[in-house]
This record gives structure tokens, C-alpha cells and sequence, in this order.
């Protein structure tokens, strides 16, 4: 049985013979839409109230309850986050580029290598296949909002992961050693609560099934002890690889802006963003909709890609963590939590230290 089917009871009896078969068989064509349900609690709002007609279910529409409801506290107004997130402009995020660092060491190197044989993993589990030039109209490389949706759902399952054991592990050296970390510890604790609030979007808008559950937990795993053992034989390869990774995911983000901006992606052309990344990242009257909730957490990852390089640049056991300090000159341009002086290669450490 496939997980698209089991979002809402499905009465066959109520439905054609021929209508069943293709209604079934479009919620079932690959392995990248077999992980999501056809429609989340966002998108179903948006689009039913102009379409009577359920494709795949008669439950009415008060029976839907959201994916992660709130708390049923009634003393309790609304949970308050310890990060506020910065404040980033229309410009700034239009500056946001795909960048790409050059390896300079052997130590580059297995951190690309490594990132590269985890892109074509995910490429393969998400159904996403990039076209090369003259092909990019060709029907087998074509992206839908749930192939998207599925692909931002595992990546984003995933990549909160190695800010946390970083975090984690650094706390525990701090603990152990009886001595400063410098600030490297709520950077990477920063770093994972973002990647999580960027799952926590996307999960109002497409609801995972049991298949992508089953993947998200597999990976998770995986990824979690093999990044943990990583970090404690070398973190400076570790950040090396999260600023290659955090690479892929603003090309990610990018090209589905530009499905966007090319009319591929048409459910989403006027689907406003959900009122959680409304209050997240403090979005403004006018630019909520899909593509500017894609705009925002593409410079978040180019946030991420900049913090990883610069990181990977430091000595890991002595240098001070260059987003958490203050500079004696501050005319001059330095690294910050915001996207005002954005690196998308690093900086260097003799620019910071």
C-alpha cells in the first residue's frame, strides 16, 4: 500500500474504474513522489476552495487536521524561539549566487568527494535528474512541486544534523577539557535550529507518507554516527564538507526559483508561504509567496555555506569563533549573522583572526 493514498480514506466505490486506475497511478509513478502525500494542509487550502471536486477523497474538509498542531495548553499564548533570525533584504537576497570553493588539499578533496557520491544518493532516492545542455525540455527531466517538495523534505530531514554534533561534541570537549569554546558551540546549535525551521516549513505545505519516513530515518541514522565519528578524527574536514554541501543546496534552491520564474512549477505561482516562515523570517507585506520562501532559505544556505568554509579555516582548537566576536575596527567589513557582507567561498583566516 503507498503512502500517498493513506492521507484520507479513499472510497473506490465513489469513483470510476478508469478514473481510480489513473488517480492511482499519478500518485505512484516514481520514487520521488512515493514518499509525500498528494497535498498538505497549505496546499489543499489553497487550491480546494476554488476546486469542489476532491480528486482522491470525499472526507470532508474539516476532518484535515495540520501535520504538527499546537500544544493544547491553554495558559499558553505562543512559544518563543532563543534565535531570532536576521532581517534580510529583497537585494541582498538577489545577490545570493551559486559559488563553488576550489579544493586546495587533500583534506578539500575528501570532503568534495564525499559530497559529490551523497548528491548522486539523493538524486536517485528524490527522482531529481539535471538535464545537460539543449535537454532541459526533455519530459524525463522535468521537476513537479511534489519531486521538489520531496527533495527539500529529505535534504532539509538531514541537514540539521551536522550543526548539532558539532555543537554537541564541542560542548562535551568544553565540559571535559574545563576550558572556553570560544562561541563555536551557538553557532552550531544556531545552525541546526535553522535547518529544522526550514523542515518545519516545508512539512506545512507537502505531508510526508510512511515511504519518505522510512528514508528520513534510514538517512538520519546513517548520517548522524558516520558524521559523529567524522568529527571527532577531523572537524576541519567536517566543516569543509557541510560549505560543499550547503553549495549543492542554494544550486537546489536556485533552479527551483528559476522552474519558478519560467512558469514550470504553476501550482506555486501564487501559493502563499506558510504563516510559520511568515513569523520566522519576518516576511514582509507583499513578498510571501512560495518563490520568496524559497528566496529566503536559499540565503540562509549561502549563510551556511560561508559560516562551514570560514570554519574549515580556522584552527578547530584554539581560534575564536569569528560570528561570535567583536572587531576593534568596525569600519571594516567582517563576518556576521546577516547576509550584508556575505562570502560565498569563506574568509580566510588571516581575515578574520
Amino acid at each position: 500500500m503507498n503512502s500517498i493514498t493513506t492521507a484520507v480514506p479513499l472510497r473506490a466505490a465513489s469513483l470510476p474504474k478508469s478514473y481510480l486506475h489513473l488517480t492511482i497511478r499519478g500518485c505512484t509513478g516514481s520514487v520521488a513522489t512515493a514518499g509525500l502525500r498528494c497535498g498538505g494542509p497549505l496546499l489543499a487550502s489553497k487550491i480546494n476552495h476554488r476546486n469542489t471536486k476532491r480528486s482522491i477523497s470525499s472526507t470532508p474538509h474539516t476532518q484535515t487536521k495540520e501535520f504538527f498542531p499546537p500544544p493544547t495548553a491553554p495558559h499558553i499564548k505562543e512559544v518563543e524561539t532563543a534565535w531570532a533570525h536576521p532581517v534580510y533584504t529583497e537585494e541582498q537576497m538577489r545577490h545570493v549566487t551559486v559559488a563553488h570553493r576550489e579544493t586546495k588539499d587533500w583534506a578539500d578533496w575528501v570532503a568534495l568527494s564525499t559530497v559529490r557520491l551523497l548528491r548522486w544518493g539523493m538524486d536517485f532516492v528524490t527522482g531529481y535528474r539535471h538535464p545537460p545542455p539543449g535537454k532541459e525540455h526533455e519530459a524525463k527531466f522535468q521537476m513537479t512541486e511534489q519531486k521538489w517538495l520531496t527533495r527539500f523534505v529529505f535534504l532539509e530531514s538531514v541537514a540539521g544534523v551536522p550543526g548539532m554534533v558539532g555543537g554537541m561534541l564541542r560542548h562535551l570537549r568544553s565540559l571535559r577539557r574545563m576550558k572556553r569554546d570560544n562561541g563555536w558551540i551557538e553557532t552550531l546549535l544556531e545552525e541546526a535550529y535553522n535547518e529544522r525551521m526550514h523542515l518545519l516549513t516545508f512539512l506545512k505545505v507537502a505531508e510526508p507518507g510512511w515511504f519518505m519516513r522510512l528514508m528520513v530515518l534510514g538517512a538520519q541514522g546513517v548520517f548522524f554516527n558516520g558524521f559523529f565519528l567524522s568529527y571527532l578524527m577531523s572537524p576541519r574536514i567536517c566543516h569543509r564538507f557541510v560549505g560543499y554541501l550547503e553549495e549543492e543546496a542554494v544550486i537546489t534552491y536556485t533552479r527551483a526559483i528559476q522552474d519558478i520564474d519560467h512558469g514550470k512549477l504553476p501550482k506555486w505561482t501564487n501559493l502563499e508561504a506558510p504563516e510559520i516562515a511568515v513569523q520566522y523570517w519576518k516576511m514582509p507585506e507583499g513578498q510571501r509567496t512560495m518563490k520568496d520562501l524559497l528566496m529566503y532559505v536559499r540565503a540562509d544556505e549561502a549563510k551556511h555555506r560561508e559560516v562551514n568554509h570560514t570554519l574549515g579555516n580556522l584552527n578547530q582548537a584554539a581560534d575564536p569563533n569569528p560570528y561570535s566576536v567583536k572587531y576593534k575596527d568596525p569600519s571594516k567589513a567582517h563576518p556576521g549573522k546577516g547576509i550584508a557582507n556575505l562570502k560565498a567561498t569563506g574568509w580566510e583566516r588571516e581575515e578574520v583572526i
